[in-house]
Order: structure tokens, then sequence, then C-alpha cells
């Protein structure tokens, strides 16, 4: 699909920020370099559960270039949480606060128990491996089942179970029992690494004796904020964060991760730039996973196909601290409801601690795992009758006028039905179909088709808040400041072509400062839960609008005419009836509104908009595979992708979003038993 110059939403257009990222122009967290810049490294746990006894840093601090070595005993007393939601005022409601900089009990393999401060990396790096540990080792659990058993070793003091929940439409069970057919299945899906290409990186430093600014490759700077506020117990407006171009996160930087510490060390070494970068491997051992679960499922469907009830039994590994914890896991079973709301539905959960490393949040947030077992059932159960899976799916889908049977929220778009119909007929299944029966031999070939719904942000569990500010520049360009942070997907790019089309501009002429500062930048909780487009495009039309007003009524001015005959378009006023013939630049307004002796002034606007809807989007894929049995590998021979996808705001850009997608699921899914 060609990339050229919008002027509006629903066309493709080059990303705002291809050229600064092709030509290496774009400064990432570790591109950014200090005078006096001192580095940090970590001291780990080789064991995953037990106590450091006693330490021996006297050879690391002999070393030549190092400054500091803190330990367990040097960090604050204060437990807090590093999960990226929005903070909230119902105490009920907020993320477990479980966490320090620096332990004594470490809980998983690669816990952090001391931290080297050095004028370079290198020094670092040898002065952690030259740290001596005793070693007390406890009991090591790595599933929940093995968390919840009687005799457990506890994790934390609260015990190995973070948090349970139920939900549930009636006698689901009953349900279940009085269909004409019944389905079980066990399912398990494993810790899987969001492996971002750039890693986890911060950089702080002190301006002055109480305020700290952190450079850091996060999802989440304005909650970055309040975590490191909160993890050393400090104003938060004395904290700045600052977030350049970010290479990737996928949930992993929804998580507050090493900036915490980085602004510790800064405030206990005078203020000096201290960066903490972790390395692939510690990546793996100290940041973030996708959740593994455990799925139990019962499902009754009648002999004509008609789903009757399904129930989930689900177990969440969340491994060693909570993160995220329970939210991914009622989630996952919220999100799901959607699906085939036409039935009973029941599901409880249990997310426990374990000795793996943390899980938090990661693309789909809890819903790939549970899908992957509602469509699993539904396959067993369209076969066992012998109806078509396309047909039983068709049967039961989600339609507009239905209601999520949790919440009894109405669904007012479905387009479900139209993605398998359209879907069949692009993919030619009945012929794919066909040619898969009757098989023999080591080379199988197969075809299969799965549905899933999905909720775009995280009301009403969360506060999803949204603000915009534009400025018109001298050259009537306009820079737009959002909270909205971009990290890859391309949310700068539809940013910039809903302003252009709300103001009247090419998009060439706005400028979305993709830097945010939370100094300077109106506060949004970050980059998650599919909501940049849906949460942020009410503040930026806002926002977009008042600055239309404002220059039409400043054209009205300067032309002497009622600024209700006045229009913008393409970068130029207009008279309503006579929209082809320009009668002023927006240049030529705006040096007017700038420099003019008496009228005018700088022309901006600004809005901040909460968003208290959270509708269903829904979709399905359709693959033909080959399976070489001998061999165990797998060709993938088509996939085709249909999705309910509403307005489109760009065409290339949505193609990318679902190819990458696609991409994350097969990679995961081979790795899924």
């Amino acid at each position: 699909m060609e990339a050229r110059e919008a002027t509006a939403t629903g066309e493709s257009c080059m990303r705002v920020d291809a050229i600064a990222k092709v030509t290496g122009r774009a400064r990432y967290t570790d591109d950014y370099v200090m005078a006096g810049m001192c580095y940090a490294k970590y001291v780990r746990s080789p064991i995953a559960h037990g106590y450091a006894v006693s330490i021996n840093d006297e050879q690391a601090r002999s070393l030549p270039g190092v400054l500091a070595i803190f330990t367990w005993e040097d960090v604050p007393d204060i437990p807090f949480a590093t999960a990226g939601h929005a903070w909230t005022l119902d105490e009920n409601k907020r993320d477990t606060a479980d966490r320090a900089l620096l332990t004594r009990h470490v809980r998983h393999h690669g816990d952090a128990v001391a931290i080297v401060v050095a004028r370079d990396e290198l020094t670092a790096e040898k002065a952690a491996q030259l740290v001596s540990i005793e070693w007390q080792e406890l009991p090591v659990i790595t599933t929940p089942e093995a968390a919840l058993a009687e005799d457990a070793a506890p994790i934390h003091n609260g015990g190995n179970l973070l948090k349970q929940s139920t939900m549930s439409t009636g006698n689901v069970q009953q349900t279940i029992d009085a269909a004409d057919y019944q389905v079980q299945g066990h399912y398990q899906t494993p810790v899987i690494q969001h492996c971002h290409m750039e890693s986890v990186t911060s950089l702080a430093w002190m301006e002055d004796d109480s305020r700290i600014t952190i450079v850091s490759s996060t999802q989440i700077p304005h909650i970055v904020r309040r975590v490191v506020g909160q993890a050393l117990d400090i104003p938060w407006s004395c904290v700045r964060v600052i977030k350049p171009f970010v290479g990737g996160g996928f949930g992993n930087k929804q998580d507050v991760l090493e900036e915490p510490m980085a602004a510790f060390l800064t405030s206990k070494l005078g203020g000096i730039p201290v960066k903490v970068s972790l390395s692939r491997e510690e990546c793996f051992l100290a940041t973030r996973t996708r959740h593994a679960f455990t799925i139990d499922g019962q499902m009754g469907v009648n002999r004509d196909g008609t789903l009757k009830g399904y129930s989930l039994d689900v177990l969440s590994n969340t491994g060693a601290y909570a993160s995220h914890g329970h939210s991914i896991a009622s989630a996952g079973g919220n999100k799901v409801a959607y699906l085939y709301p036409r039935c009973a539905y029941a599901y409880s959960s249990k997310t426990c601690y374990t000795n793996l490393p943390s899980a938090g949040a990661m693309r789909g947030y809890g819903a790939p795992q549970v899908v992957f077992a509602v469509e699993s059932m539904l396959d067993d159960a369209a076969t066992a009758l012998g109806i078509d899976p396309v047909e039983i799916r068709l049967r039961n889908a989600a339609r507009e006028g239905d209601a999520n049977p949790l919440t009894g929220k109405r669904i007012y778009s479905a387009g479900l039905p139209e993605c398998l119909e359209k879907g069949r007929k692009i993919f030619e299944w009945e012929k794919r179909r066909a040619e898969c029966q009757n098989q023999q031999g080591n080379l199988r070939r197969g075809v299969g088709v799965a549905c899933f719904s999905y909720t775009s942000n995280t009301w009403p569990v969360g506060v999803e808040i949204a603000g915009a500010r534009l400025l018109m520049n001298q050259d009537g360009t306009i820079n737009v400041q959002s909270g909205a942070t971009e990290i890859g997907q391309g949310a700068d790019t539809v940013f910039s072509q809903m302003v252009a089309e709300t103001v009247g501009v090419p998009v060439s002429d706005v400028r979305v400062i993709s830097t945010q500062d939370t100094d300077v930048t109106p506060f949004d909780p970050g980059a998650f839960a599919s909501r940049q487009s849906y949460v942020a495009a009410p503040a930026l039309r806002s926002a977009a609008l008042l600055l239309k007003e404002k220059i039409i009524a400043h054209a009205a001015v300067m032309l002497h005419q009622s600024a209700m005959n006045l229009t913008l378009i393409k970068g130029h006023i207009v008279l309503v009836e006579r929209p082809e013939e320009p009668l002023m630049s927006l240049k030529d307004l705006a040096m007017d509104a700038f420099y003019h002796p008496e009228r005018g002034g700088q022309l901006s606007a600004e809005s901040s908009i909460k968003t208290t809807t959270n509708p269903p989007a829904f979709g399905c894929t359709f693959v033909d595979l080959t399976v070489d049995i001998a061999l165990c590998k797998v060709t993938i021979n088509r996939i085709l992708n249909v999705h309910d996808s509403g307005h489109i705001l760009n065409p290339l850009l949505a193609e990318g979003q679902v190819h990458g997608g696609m991409g994350m699921a097969l990679a995961g899914r081979y790795l899924k038993r």
C-alpha cells in the first residue's frame, strides 16, 4: 500500500517519525550521554528463592572507578507497586505494593540484592561480579498448583495466593449439564517475553537539591513520575520524567522498571547523572513476561450448534512479584465475555506468586490465553457434532443489540458475523477444508478458524483521561503536545492526521512532539490497552476545534468578515461559499497574530477529557497450514485476518499492526501446549 501526503484520517501516509528513525537521528534513552555520567550494574541472585545471609563487597569497592555500592540495607524500606495503571482514589482497587529497590529475601533467579555505581559500564560489571554473598536457600515453587499446596513455602508474608475472583451469569453448571453435548478441556499457556528491540534503560540526574529528572524508555511517563515519588517518599511534583523515542514495549514498559533505582542513585550521589541499563539477559530475568495460564474449561452445546453455556477455571502465574497481578486474569475473563454473549457464562480465576520472574502486561492483556481455551473447546464441539467450525461460530457470534452477559453492557456495533462470512469467501474455506480430508503419511494439511473479542482502554476499572495542547507557530504550522505516548505503534502519525483533518491543514503542517515531558506535557496515563486513538481522539478533537475557532475569529478581524462565512481548508482561509479561492494563508495569519502591535497573540488551545465508554472490537483469523509429523515442522500456507475495525484512521499503519500481531501470535502459539 502506497504512503502519500494525507489531509484526513482514513488515508495512508508516511509515518511522521520515519525519516528520523531510518537515518539514525532519533534519540533513544541509551543515546543520552551527559558529562560525568556514571553507570550502575546489579548484583543478582543466582538462586530462585532464599535469603542473603551475608555480603562481602570489599574487593568490588577497591576496584578503581567504583563510586559506591548499595545493598538492601541502604535503600528506603518502602514497598511500592510497579504496574502501569492510573492512580485510583479507591484503596481497594490499587495495585499490590510488594516491591523494594533491593531485597535480602530473593524470590526469583536474578532478583537484585545490591547495585554498583562506577565511572564506566565495564568497571560496574566487573565490580558486580566481585561481590560475594552467602545464601540460605528456600524451597522453589514454579507453578500455581504448587504455590497453593498446604505445605508451600510462603513467597510473601500474606501467602502465595495474590487474589481470586469469580464472575457468573447464574447457575452455569446446570445449563451446561442440560445441553445435548458437553466438552471439557485442559489448557496451558506458557511464559513469553516481549523481546522488544530496545532494552530497558533509565537515566537520572538532579538539577537542584529537590528535583530529580529521569529519561526513560517507558510507555507510561506520568505513571513513572507518581511511582518514583511513592518509592522514594518525595512529592510527585519533585520528579520530572522525559520519554524520548522508544524501541517497542508491548506491555513490558507498562511497568515502572528501573526508574526508581536510577532516581535513588542520583539522589544518593549528589545529583550526578546515573544510567541503569539492562542487558538482554537481564530483560528476561528482571523485567516482565506474559502470565502463564492453566485453564480448565467446560462447555455445553446443543446438537444444532447453539452454545448454551461455558465455564472457565483459571490459574494465573504472576511470578515473584505482583506487578499487574490479578488484573490480567480478570481482564481476560471480561474481554472474552463479549464474544458469544447469548449463553450462560462463568469465570473463576486465581493469581498466585511463584519463584519465576514477574509477569506483567503483554499484548492482549489476558485475552489471548482465554480465547485460546474457548476457541479450542468450540472446535472440539464442532468436530463431535459434525458442524462446520465457521457455522458454529456464526450461530453464536455476538451481534448488534446483544449485551455482555456479565455486565449487561449493550453491544452497539458487532461485525463478527460479517467478518466470518467475508473471511470464509475470500479464504475459500469450503474448498480448502475439503482438500484436507482423508490424509495419510507424514505431511498433513489442515485449516482452522478462530474468533476474538477485545475492549479498548481500561474503563471502568481505571480512569481514562487524555490531554492535548495545540500551539500555532509563526509559519502557520501547528505543534501538538499530547500525553499519549508513541512507542513505535504509529500513534503520533494518527494524531497528526486527526488534528490536520479537524483544523483544516495538511498533515505535513502538524508536528506532534514525540518526547513526552511530565513538566510540560498534558496528563495521560500512557500507551496500553489499545487506548491511544480511542481515548486521545476526544481531547485532540476538542483542542483542534477550539484552535480552529480562534484562527477563524482572527481571520474575520483581519478580513472584515463574519466568522460564520469563513473556514479553513488545506492551510488557507476561504469563504464557505467559495472554498476553491484562498483568501489568506495560515502563515500570513500567524504572523499577524504574533506581531500585530494591538490584536492577536499566540493562538493555542488545550483540552483534557475523560472517556467513560469501553466498546468491544471483534475479528477472526483463518489459517491453512501443513504439518510434517516426523520433523515436527509446521508450514503456514495462508493466514487471513478479518477485523471489524470501524473507521480505519490510517490503513497502512493498521495493516502493520495486524501483521505485527500475527507474527507475535505465531511465535506464542508454537510455544503453547
